[in-house]
């Protein structure tokens, strides 16, 4: 018998088939109060009839210490990472989430002084933004959202160089090192002041954050690194955000559910790094601008902005949906929930528009 001084039963992915729907299956937990704005144009006044009916604007984003227990390891255990605790010993993931402390909510908050709006620019790293001269445009908004491979360093003029909020996962802050070293990617962005958030995909996320947050080595697969290393001299607990499995799951359910899930390939997919991102962009602010992010034409793009010389094919990795995304930013930008920056130029993206 399951009480709430007893973790549940481990349940396994491999006992279904396709995704599991339970009875609380689109229940989230929700905070209070609800940032307040004065910004006339915040997507929050949204008059589409979807957006609105699958939005909640007070979605509860961040995990830590004192929103988790035991009634709560028992519900979030019914799903799979990241939407949840499945598989995952009670042990072996309430050792680090009990170290995370309560974050500075709100994320962001207006800048002083002026209307009342939260603006902020999502940047990907997709290659339409090679050549696109939008360095400027990104960095003049009040917030600018990155994530991954973040490879600025001679790109600015295209992308910008500011950075607010880096998103990330443990694999992607250390593999990003290797992967993108030739082409100049030597540190996540490391702005002053920046904030680092987190999204816990794997146990190996919670290995990691058990060595972060006591400031020692990780665990697991990162017994011989020293997390905080990783994040260039600007690792702030009060500036360290965890997000909220509730938050992962609704963006899923609500906005990109793959067909794929109702397939035995299930338990792999999930939104990109980059669509919680956005998401999590549109839960924190009043208006979104989305760049490097993949549109109709991706074709005719390099994989990624900082390529050059042989043109690459866009790479879609089999636990990502890339096209269900590219269709919903299609979507969001044709509502103006968000806009979309898309090539208007007849260039390819490998040089300069003219």
């Amino acid at each position: 018998m399951v009480t709430d001084e007893t973790p549940m039963p481990v349940l396994f992915k491999k006992s279904f088939k396709k995704l599991p729907m339970w009875d609380f299956e689109d229940v989230y937990n929700q905070d209070a109060p609800l940032r307040p704005t004065t910004c006339a144009e915040s997507l929050r006044n949204s008059e589409d009839e979807s957006f609105r009916k699958a939005f909640l604007p007070n979605i509860r984003l961040f995990l830590h210490k004192d929103n988790i227990n035991l009634t709560e390891w028992n519900r979030l255990s019914h799903f799979n990472n990241p939407f949840g605790f499945m598989e995952y010993k009670y042990a072996d993931v309430m050792a680090s989430v009990k170290l995370i402390p309560k974050p500075k909510e709100p994320l962001l908050l207006p800048k002083p002084g002026g209307d009342g709006c939260v603006r902020c620019a999502v940047v990907g790293t997709a290659g339409i933004l090679n050549g696109s001269r939008m360095g400027k445009e990104i960095d003049a908004h009040d917030y600018v959202f990155r994530m991954n491979g973040a490879v600025l360093k001679g790109h600015e003029e295209h992308v910008g160089n500011r950075t607010s909020v880096y998103v990330h996962t443990s694999f992607s802050i250390t593999t990003s090192l290797y992967l993108f070293k030739k082409y100049g990617y030597t540190s996540v962005p490391n702005d002053e002041g920046i904030k680092y958030v987190m999204i816990p995909e794997a146990i190996r996320d919670f290995n990691w954050l058990e060595g972060l947050l006591k400031g020692e080595k990780g665990a697991g697969p990162y017994h011989n690194k020293w997390p905080r290393t990783y994040y260039a001299g600007q690792y702030n607990e009060s500036r360290f955000y965890v997000l909220h499995q509730d938050f992962l799951r609704y963006v899923r359910n609500r906005f990109l559910k793959s067909a794929i899930l109702n397939s035995t390939h299930w338990a792999i997919v999930r939104p990109t790094n980059g669509a919680f991102a956005l998401f999590l962009a549109l839960h924190t602010c009043d208006t979104v601008s989305a760049y490097g992010f993949m549109t109709e034409d991706y074709n005719k793009y390099y994989n990624y902005y900082f390529e050059k010389g042989v043109k690459t094919k866009v790479v879609f990795y089999i636990n990502h949906d890339y096209m269900l995304e590219k269709n919903m930013w299609k979507k969001l930008h044709n509502s103006k929930i968000i806009r979309l920056y898309q090539r208007t130029d007849s260039g390819t993206g490998t040089e300069k528009p003219k």
